[in-house]
């Protein structure tokens, strides 16, 4: 019997929901440019009902959600009927190199995980719990680039054969093996030399997932020759559009940005991020209130405000915002209590790197 299960009751861990997070395991750090530079552990959640996904979550998430759960359910605490002893979770860390920090985080990080879901059930039914182990729309666009603590996985897909009615070989992405190549798992596709291999999916970009034989698995990429490519993912990139007031003149540009877009910004990262990407240090941030007129940002408080007023605007194209950002100059107070019509019409379009 498994640790987890050990330290529950059993008839309560049978009554959990199959999509209840029972283990979880670091697979990986990435580092992700968003609105500052920063690392996120990518891990690998397994659930009661046998279900594996990824997962990507900074050390600040572990953070807040530890708080919220010494608050809620800490020895002493008297906002719930129910108390225990959390595992212990290493504050943070303000000197020194970020993935060298992050890199050193990871043993303390997976042995907090593996205590705090082996908690009891109730405890796993933790509103808060379930969000931070849950796999949002965000995590499943992500691809991970590497995977050096995990292999890459594969699904349970139905197997496709090629002689079933209907099934066009043609047009079926597809490759042709270039080696031999005896796979080190049951995860991996063995094929020899000239196989035809029915591709599934990318994993990463040095492994597919395919089928050949009425058997499925992944497999590296440089052992085949694509004779037809899987079809282009769609771009899971989100951008923040910018627009920039000069004296005589208007400028839109759309920087990427490796945010989920709910997420909501640190003032002073927002600040850096403008400063590099337009090579100005003396501007203000600003955004456009319901009624068009431009609101200055000077706090969290500010930005939290922003975020909350444009969430529920309209967003076209996909992948942006919701809100906007407008750049103007620190000393510049004349933009301000001015219908958006005595603004100059933008003359220049400009796509972030």
């Amino acid at each position: 019997m498994s640790l987890p299960r050990q330290l529950r009751n059993e008839s309560d861990y049978d009554q959990l929901p199959d999509d209840v997070a029972v283990s979880a395991t670091i697979a990986d750090i990435e580092e992700k440019r968003g609105f500052s530079s920063y690392y996120v552990f990518v891990i690998e959640v397994k659930t009661k009902g046998g279900g594996r996904y990824m997962i990507f979550r900074r050390y600040s998430q572990f953070y807040n959600l530890h708080g919220k759960l010494e608050e809620r359910y800490g020895v002493g605490s008297k906002s719930s009927l129910f108390t225990c002893t959390l595992p212990i979770l290493p504050g943070k860390v303000y000197v020194g190199a970020k993935r060298e920090i992050a890199e050193s985080r990871i043993t303390i990080l997976n042995t907090y995980m593996k205590k705090l879901l082996s908690l009891p059930a109730w405890f796993l039914m933790d509103e808060d719990v379930r969000l931070f182990f849950y796999q949002s729309s965000f995590d499943s666009e992500q691809t991970p680039l590497g995977l050096r603590r995990l292999r890459p996985r594969t699904r349970r897909v139905k197997s496709v054969y090629p002689q079933e009615p209907g099934f066009d070989r043609m047009a079926a992405p597809r490759a042709e093996a270039l080696f031999d190549f005896t796979g080190s798992s049951q995860l991996e596709l063995s094929f020899k030399k000239g196989d035809l291999i029915y591709l599934l999916s990318k994993v990463n970009k040095n492994w597919f997932e395919g089928t050949v034989r009425d058997t499925t698995g992944i497999f590296p990429c440089a052992f085949v020759n694509i004779i037809k490519d899987l079809p282009p993912e769609e771009d899971t990139v989100n951008w923040l559009r910018c627009y920039y007031h000069g004296d005589s003149f208007t400028s839109i540009r759309d920087i990427s940005v490796e945010e989920d877009l709910s997420s909501t910004p640190v003032f002073e990262d927002l600040v850096e991020l403008m400063r590099r990407e337009f090579g100005h240090d003396d501007i203000a941030l600003n955004y456009r209130d319901a009624e068009g007129d431009l609101i200055r940002l000077i706090s969290d408080e500010d930005v939290l405000l922003m975020v909350l007023q444009c969430k529920d605007r309209p967003v076209f194209p996909k992948h942006i915002f919701p809100w906007k950002l407008h750049v103007t100059q620190q000393d510049d107070y004349t933009v301000y209590n001015t219908s958006p019509a005595g603004y100059a019409t933008p003359t220049e379009t400009e796509r972030g790197p």
